[in-house]
């Protein structure tokens, strides 16, 4: 008898707590978001060198005093530039669903933070430097779409970029790549010369996406695919034994990074499970900590954001799924 007690006080909570989150969505959903995304590499690709001066006018960020006309009557007129566009255009010819992800992050943000203001969205081409596919401010979002066209397109392929990193290479991933930004420009934490301290570190970023972009899965979130995040899930309890056995957690090893943090096809055990593992399984560990640690406290996330790496994993009481 008091076993079932137990139970149906355990769903009771689980009801009650689900109920509240769908409280604070419905309060999110209606929250006004004036949002216009502005497209400039077709404004630039189909303007003439006439209309230079105007572009220059409304976009002054992306020109330099010490850059010719010349040079950029010559990108416009760039026989790859403008194939970029054209692939670019074939991908993106319905923005609808992006801008709806759009909105809701926004959303989000607005409800999490009363002074966040919604910036200008502005997207372009950059030539498929991945590392800057998104840059975020306090005014402006930019979105390089020539690094979202599927990770097999040719310009990946042929430009000989890692497969493990093509994989995110699409259109879902906008807004979990701009979510990240956004978490960049909250977190505080001086601390990162130990592994558990970049864990942490990537485990308040991955957080603050269960908070903000909520209607994106687990995998998309982190950047795995949904084998992936299931070997992550499957397999946390011995990752977890690994790197306490190891003692690697309070280690200042360099290399440690590269073999659990950074992107990478695999994590590195040097054990025979490597190949089977996703990379950044140091980053996944770091979200459930922060998650447990976000249970216990029920702090918000902001202050999440600003709370110290030692005291996250000290209250968090973290044990890994079985």
């Amino acid at each position: 008898m008091q076993i079932r007690i137990y139970f149906i006080l355990i769903l009771g909570f689980i009801m009650l707590s689900c109920d509240g989150e769908s409280e604070v969505e419905k309060e999110i959903a209606k929250i006004e978001v004036d949002l216009n995304v502005d497209r400039f590499e077709n404004v630039f690709f189909k303007a003439t060198p006439s209309d230079l001066p105007q572009i220059k006018e409304n976009y002054p960020f992306f020109f330099s005093e010490r850059m010719p006309d010349s040079l950029m009557i010559q990108r416009m007129n760039d026989t790859l530039q403008n194939e970029i566009v054209q692939e670019v255009n074939h991908t993106f010819k319905d923005f609808s669903a992006i801008e709806a992800d759009l909105v809701a992050l926004f959303q989000h943000l607005k409800y999490y933070d009363k002074v966040f203001s919604v910036p200008r969205v502005i997207t372009l081409t950059n030539n498929v430097q991945y590392r800057d596919k998104v840059i975020v401010t306090d005014s402006i979002a930019l979105i390089a779409l020539d690094n979202y066209l599927g990770k097999e397109h040719r310009f990946y392929v042929d430009g000989n970029i890692p497969a493990y990193l093509a994989e995110n290479f699409r259109k879902e991933q906008i807004v979990v790549d701009l979510a990240d930004g956004y978490a960049k420009k909250y977190i505080f934490q001086t601390d990162r010369k130990q592994l558990i301290d970049e864990m942490i570190y990537f485990g308040k970023l991955l957080y603050f996406k269960d908070v903000i972009i909520p209607f994106k899965t687990d995998a998309e979130k982190i950047g795995y695919s949904e084998d992936q995040i299931k070997w992550a899930e499957a397999n946390e309890s011995p990752i977890w034994s690994y790197f306490i056995e190891k003692e690697l957690l309070y280690s200042t090893d360099p290399k440690l990074p590269n073999r659990f943090i950074a992107d990478a096809p695999f994590s590195k055990f040097y054990l025979e499970l490597d190949n089977e593992s996703p990379g950044r399984l140091g980053q996944y560990i770091g979200w459930q900590i922060v998650k447990a640690y976000a249970e216990v406290s029920g702090d918000d996330l902001m202050k999440i954001m600003q709370t110290a790496p030692k005291e996250i994993f000290t209250k968090s009481k973290f044990k890994p799924k079985k």
